[in-house]
């Protein structure tokens, strides 16, 4: 498998999960998808959304959306180590959430990092970002009322608790989640401390800034 990466976006989803489940995967690191355009174009062959997480199978085939990469791995795996099974009693709440993180919360990420894809009006794009981050902070606000301990799902760890420990990272960032959203805060530091992740921990963050 290969990955096309860029430290800290949303490849590093994937990675996280690879690492858990022990996959080895060779990464293909792209430039700033917003700041070149010669480095989008490379994405753009096998994703024509040219975003990451892009992942090319070993068969020739591309997969894409992080949340069918997290469901294909454990179908891959036979695991349910971050996917619970059928019959778990957690895998209606795990679907819930994963949909909810992906479908919701994601595209506002998608909006507002660079509003002028959305809104041609200049003069309306900086309103647009404002509205768009106090929607995002809303609706984790939702999943900090939902959130179980020590993981999200309560005793069971899954990729639910990895998306946060990524997504949180981003804006409004992790001082703002430790003040307003404890539960989730406290999620993602202790997925930041497990030893099978640390590896990509540092691959993908400057402990510096944290």
């Amino acid at each position: 498998m290969k990955l096309f990466r860029r430290a800290g976006w949303g490849s590093a989803l994937i990675e996280y999960q690879l690492a858990v489940y022990g996959l080895p995967f060779e990464p293909l690191d792209v430039e700033d998808l917003f700041q070149s355009p010669s480095g989008r174009a490379i994405v753009e062959r096998h994703n024509p959304l040219g975003q990451i997480p892009t992942l090319l199978l070993d068969d020739g085939r591309v997969l894409t959306e992080s949340a069918a990469i997290t469901l294909w791995l454990a179908d891959l795996t036979g695991s349910d180590t971050l996917v619970p099974g059928p019959a778990a009693p957690e895998r209606a709440d795990f679907l819930r959430w994963l949909i909810f993180l992906v479908a919701n919360i994601y595209p506002c990420f998608t909006y507002a990092d660079d509003p002028a894809r959305f809104v041609s009006t200049e003069g309306a794009q900086k309103p647009f970002r404002v509205a768009v981050n106090a929607y995002e902070k809303r609706l984790w606000a939702q999943m900090e009322a939902a959130a179980g301990a020590p993981w999200f799902l309560g005793p069971r760890f899954s990729a639910i608790d990895i998306y946060l420990a990524v997504m949180t990272r981003w804006r409004p960032g992790r001082a703002w989640f430790g003040a307003e959203a404890p539960h989730l805060s406290a999620i993602a530091a202790d997925v930041d401390a497990l030893p099978q992740l640390q590896a990509v921990v540092a691959a993908n963050y400057d402990p510096l800034l944290d």
